[in-house]
């Protein structure tokens, strides 16, 4: 078969929630990432703001990781986990276990943020299957969630342009109202003082369909790709008791909170609030491979294999779950955290990176700052009549200055590497400021 393709061209590759015709006529290269830097054709080092897109929480090509996969790579290149175990897999479930809430210790490995809320919505549907109750089969999001592409996170989530283009989504799914109230809580430091009513929407759901109807209620414990919506404070404990209350499941998305972004392994813990399933991924291998887990509590996992019918308790799961070479960078990743004590680094920097962000109280176009951990969104005025073009022209101004920030419509969103230095926080608010000051 001829090959016409051209390697060096462009136009094979539809990149992801990117303006395709505008990227191929201006492309960004990046060719080599190091620590807290990526670089590009040119030689020219980029600072990495984002954490890749959330996931890199410790820094570029450590070498333990890269090690790690290495060696699993020669030793065991692929196998299924379906009737068939490896260790890797069984050793990370464990590793994963010990610093996950306690009981919340069932692990599904999946391969993507994604595929992990799929995944835990069809866990709640079949645990409450096997408890005898399948008329609970209603699955509640929230606005301006974001819970993946597929299409059970898709019709959960909350973003309406992620929708738009495809239809009328799953049926039986309602939404919460989002937490954001620009007008009583702009510029918080930490946790709005305002909001936490917004909880009781639950109630008015549960009115509208009974609880009887209700499977579970999923929500991101800090929605980050809607532009960094921090909880109010006291917000996700009355959730918690609403389910309780009503009987209904509590899913927490932590693939951007999970490992260490708020400064605790994950926002269970830093909110001191139990979910009854956990979803992860991005940080879960620190990204070099690709990979997700649902955490499940004893009891859903307990009662889905007791009241089973058939051999395989759950049909559900991937060709990659649980890939060697996911479970080695993990395990190498979670020794990295460990070792390197960048779960209690990030509580430490949490503060500086606060007054840091709110120094752009100031600046031109900001209309919000919020932070949480080492997470930081700035909100911006739009441009009349060409919403989110100044924040992309921000974005293109940033990298052109070396650093590499995130934007979702006229918001931009930080999360840099856990191993960030304070002067290197200072390198992102110099470089931001400047190219705020330089966009009309």
């Amino acid at each position: 078969m001829p090959d016409t393709a051209r390697p060096n061209s462009l136009d094979a590759f539809w990149m992801p929630f990117t303006p395709n015709r505008a990227f191929k006529a201006d492309p960004r290269m990046i060719v080599r990432a190091e620590g807290m830097h990526y670089f590009t054709p040119d030689g020219r080092s980029i600072l990495d703001g984002t954490a890749g897109l959330w996931c890199v929480a410790a820094g570029h090509a450590r070498p333990r990781i890269v090690e790690a996969i290495k060696r699993a790579a020669g030793e065991l290149d692929y196998s299924t986990t379906f009737n068939l175990g490896h260790p890797l897999a069984f050793e990370f479930a464990n590793r994963l276990a010990g610093i996950l809430p306690d009981g919340i210790d069932r692990i599904a490995f999946t391969n993507s943020g994604s595929e992990s809320a799929d995944t835990a919505l069809k866990i709640a549907l079949a645990y409450q299957k096997a408890r005898g109750k399948p008329g609970k089969f209603r699955l509640i999001g929230r606005e301006r969630g974001y819970h993946g592409v597929n299409f059970g996170g898709l019709s959960v989530g909350g973003i309406g342009r992620n929708r738009a283009a495809f239809g009328p989504m799953i049926g039986g799914v309602d939404h919460l109202p989002h937490t954001l109230d620009i007008s009583r809580n702009a510029f918080s430091r930490g946790m709005p003082e305002h909001g936490v009513e917004y909880a009781d929407a639950l109630e008015r759901l549960v009115l509208l369909h009974d609880a009887s109807s209700i499977a579970a209620v999923i929500v991101e414990p800090v929605a980050g790709s809607t532009g960094v919506i921090i909880p109010p404070k006291g917000y996700l404990e009355r959730l918690r008791a609403l389910c309780t209350k009503h009987d209904i499941l509590l899913i927490f998305d932590e693939v951007i909170t999970g490992f260490g972004r708020l400064g605790a392994p994950f926002a269970s813990h830093f909110f001191d609030v139990r979910p009854d399933i956990i979803t992860m991924a991005k940080a879960i291998t620190n990204a070099s491979v690709p990979m997700g887990a649902v955490a499940a509590s004893r009891e859903i996992y307990d009662t889905i294999l007791e009241a089973s019918d058939t051999p395989i308790e759950l049909f559900h799961g991937y060709t990659t779950s649980g890939h060697p070479l996911a479970c080695a960078a993990g395990l190498a990743t979670l020794d990295t955290f460990r070792e390197e004590g960048l779960f209690e680094r990030a509580a430490t920097l949490a503060p500086y990176w606060e007054t840091a962000l709110h120094s752009f109280r100031d600046a031109r176009h900001v209309i919000d700052i919020r932070n949480l951990g080492l997470i930081g969104g700035v909100e911006l005025e739009p441009r009349s009549g060409a919403p989110t073009e100044r924040a992309l022209e921000i974005y293109r101004a940033c990298f052109d200055r070396g650093l590499l920030i995130r934007v979702t419509g006229d918001i931009i969103a930080l999360s840099p590497p856990l191993i960030v230095e304070k002067s290197q926080i200072d390198q992102i608010v110099d470089t931001l400021r400047s190219a705020l000051n330089g966009i009309a």
